[in-house]
């Protein structure tokens, strides 16, 4: 399954993506985490002492990996962010993506991708929306399968919206503090994906009592999955000082149970993520792409292509 935490900057998103990720892993689950949020805090908070190396600065050669030989797709230079598999493309399994040679492994055994930090070069001229690209690439081309976990760490507030891959997931937590501004991140999320059938769950984070848990469940209602109670042991892991799993707190331990058994009863819906794969490049398409590489990307479109398993 694929799972993203999206939520006000400042929420706890990256700590819980990353708490999730060793949680998964802990238990014996494969999973990958990718950190696509600008700041590029996930490595260190998951234990690294160095980044992965950047994704969105290796887009060339990821677009040559994937484009395969699907005939609709003759060069890199012809893919977008968006540009669908067909047959000929090169699709990944999750243990593809897991040796993609680009990550590093976690103490806890996680395997880290990362979309990369702006650099100099793109002060000013360049959105960072160019970085994810390629993890919107590889997600497109991703067929996994029952028991495998992407967790992705996704940047924050309604610039997730800036591209389709809010629409790559098959379950998002929206991590929100008990306060004004934490739930009107979710409101506007809830907004911005109704006409997506994006399937949304709120973990409260940092709720120090009954107050703040009555004031979350006022403005989520039974969207409010659970919360996570002021832990001194996150705080020793966000601060850099010796932090296990078995040091959280039991409550806090239980809610990342919680949120594993709510993504384990999802089914995949590859019908959804095959029709607004291709809605989302045909969007962009029509918004800039077509003008700027001088063609009809329509034609990427592979109307016999079947996503999932099951495909031919």
């Amino acid at each position: 399954m694929r799972v993203a935490f999206v939520g006000k900057g400042g929420s706890g998103k990256t700590t819980m993506s990353a708490l999730f990720a060793r949680h998964l892993a802990h238990q014996g689950a494969p999973v990958v985490a990718i950190d696509a949020d600008i700041n590029q805090h996930l490595a260190l908070v998951l234990g690294l002492d160095r980044q992965p190396e950047p994704l969105g600065e290796h887009l060339t050669e990821i677009k040559e990996r994937l484009r395969g030989d699907n005939p609709r797709i003759p060069s890199a230079a012809d893919m977008i962010k968006t540009t669908p598999p067909g047959r000929g493309s090169r699709l990944l399994s999750f243990d593809d993506l897991a040796a993609d040679p680009y990550g590093l492994t976690t103490p806890d055994g996680v395997r880290l991708l990362a979309a990369g930090a702006f650099n100099a070069d793109d002060l000013g001229v360049a959105c960072y929306h160019s970085k994810i690209g390629a993890v919107e690439l590889l997600l497109n081309h991703l067929v996994d399968g029952p028991g495998e976990y992407v967790v992705v760490d996704m940047t924050a507030g309604a610039d997730s919206f800036a591209s389709g891959l809010f629409t790559r997931f098959d379950l998002t937590f929206l991590v929100a503090e008990p306060t004004r501004q934490g739930v009107s991140v979710y409101r506007q999320y809830l907004e911005h994906a109704a006409a997506y059938d994006v399937a949304v769950a709120v973990v409260g984070n940092k709720v120090h009592g009954p107050g703040d848990v009555e004031f979350l469940r006022a403005h989520a209602g039974d969207d409010l999955l659970g919360w996570m109670e002021h832990s001194p042991a996150v705080r020793a892991m966000e601060q850099g000082r010796h932090f296990t799993l078995e040091d959280l707190e039991p409550a806090n331990a239980d809610v990342l149970s919680l949120l594993r058994k709510s993504v384990d009863e999802r089914e995949k819906d590859w019908a959804r993520f095959g029709r607004q794969t291709v809605e989302f490049h045909l969007r962009n398409a029509r918004a800039w792409a077509d003008e700027r590489l001088g063609r009809d990307l329509a034609d990427q479109v592979d109307p016999d292509f079947v996503y999932g398993p099951w495909r031919p």
